[in-house]
């Protein structure tokens, strides 16, 4: 039977709800793919790389370099970001998420099939450095990929919620790779975890992969791509084409314009604004996800199954949290939902705070699942729609895969560094509310500079700002 339903178009390219509904898919199975990578690959590290692949040291020196192994996935990740971003914006989203998710998850299958120390001696760890790079590098684009086909696929009018998607694979994926490891560690002894259990998660991941790249495989082209006013059959004009085409009258006629101001328009405040919106949400999940985590485990004495209970419980409300969120900001606009959750993030980080510092169990858990949803999951679900919006399409991948790493990287990678020194120094939980309130006050800023997106045109080449 034919689906003749159709989903508002971003242009005029017609999409049916067939296609949305497997675009949507998509975008949700990619993120969760790549936050399972990743989330599967940090605990092996914490848990078994340092005595698999780097038997011969220490276990301290052990643990140093299984988290290096960690660590250079997000420098390969930046630099996913820049190609990827701008293949993606050349020849179109589909080809690129079609190769960021064979990627992510061919490096990921083969880790589990990779040799340990025992066998080859070091080029064991190097095979893993390799391949985390490869992971790394596909998973720099995924995130600004899926954000930026659902945006593009979704009805205007629905756009907030139907990007949330986005949001919530991050939460499948954590929880997902979580579950696996507990399952793991609850049934096998460490004999058995260390000689072959550690390899299940990641040959598992083999069959997630098939079927997310079939998808993609069937998935059909961004309507805002092929709508742009610079795509000649289905690659994108390089600069010098576009301007050599704007002195054709006729096309620039048919273009009503829009080349014109795509191709002239000033670059960079799109940019800085989008990094000012991504830094609130990732510094504030590097301190709550990441920080507090250890900091409540060794500072407050609580165990470390306390505070991950926090994050998991949290992770599950975020299922309501973001797709309310999105909704709220297709119903009342990106900038009052940007306002609202920065400004109850600055009122509540010290009674947060105070919550999660009082030695009560239950109020830590509170403290924690606000904190969690309001000041990152919150403001995660907005970042995905409004630094859609705000970019345009001409450049629109390349520039929202960078401000998301580059965000990223200089809010969740510093921020724990800074809250340790601080805290440590001080003696005290209260430098802690103070980043909160600092990382939010930087997207408040960010969004009351930033112009109103709901509703936005996604086929205009130009900048929001």
């Amino acid at each position: 039977m034919t689906d003749t339903t159709r989903a508002e178009p971003a242009g005029s390219a017609k999409r049916t709800t067939r296609d949305l509904t497997r675009a949507a898919v998509s975008g949700w199975l990619g993120t969760a793919m790549e936050f399972m990578d990743f989330q599967l690959y940090s605990l092996a590290a914490a848990i078994v790389f340092n005595k698999i692949f780097f038997p011969d040291v220490s276990p301290a020196i052990g643990l140093i370099a299984a988290m290096a192994t960690y660590g250079v996935g997000y420098v390969a990740r930046l630099a996913g970001a820049v190609y990827f971003g701008r293949m993606g914006d050349r020849i179109g989203r589909k080809k690129v998420l079609y190769l960021t998710i064979l990627l992510m998850g061919a490096s990921t299958t083969l880790i589990g099939a990779l040799p340990t120390y025992a066998t080859i001696g070091i080029l064991a760890p190097v095979l893993l450095v390799v391949l985390r790079l490869v992971q790394g590098f596909g998973a720099g684009a995924e995130i600004a990929g899926a954000t930026v086909m659902l945006a593009e696929y979704a009805p205007a009018k629905r756009r907030g919620l139907i990007s949330s998607l986005v949001s919530l694979g991050t939460n499948s994926g954590t929880l997902a790779a979580s579950g696996l490891w507990a399952i793991l560690l609850a049934v096998l002894s460490e004999e058995q975890l260390l000689s072959w259990g550690w390899r299940l998660p990641f040959l598992l991941s083999f069959a997630l992969m098939i079927f997310a790249v079939w998808l993609r495989g069937n998935l059909k082209e961004s309507p805002v791509f092929e709508e742009r006013a610079d795509v000649v059959d289905g690659v994108a004009m390089s600069r010098e084409e576009v301007e050599s085409a704007l002195d054709k009258a006729s096309l620039e006629e048919k273009r009503e314009g829009v080349l014109e101001a795509g191709i002239r328009q000033r670059k960079g405040k799109a940019f800085f604004l989008s990094l000012g919106l991504r830094f609130g949400q990732a510094g504030n999940s590097g301190l709550i996800q990441t920080f507090l985590v250890g900091y409540i485990a060794t500072n407050l004495d609580a165990g470390r199954a306390v505070p991950t209970d926090a994050i998991l419980y949290g992770s599950l409300l975020g299922f309501v949290t973001v797709p309310l969120v999105g909704l709220l900001g297709d119903r009342f606009g990106r900038r009052p939902m940007y306002v609202a959750l920065t400004l109850l993030t600055m009122v509540l980080a010290f009674p947060m705070m105070l919550l999660i510092t009082s030695g009560n169990t239950a109020a830590l858990m509170l403290g924690m699942v606000l904190a969690l949803n309001i000041g990152v999951l919150g403001l995660f679900s907005l970042e995905s729609v409004t630094m859609a919006e705000l970019f345009g399409s001409r450049t629109r991948f390349t520039q929202l895969a960078l401000s998301k790493e580059i965000g990223g990287i200089l809010a969740t990678a510093v921020g724990p560094v800074i809250a340790a020194s601080l805290t440590a120094v001080t003696g005290s939980w209260w430098p802690i509310a103070a980043m909160l309130v600092v990382y939010s006050l930087i997207t408040l800023t960010s969004a009351l500079l930033a112009p109103e997106t709901r509703g936005r045109d996604l086929v205009r080449l130009e900048d929001a700002a």
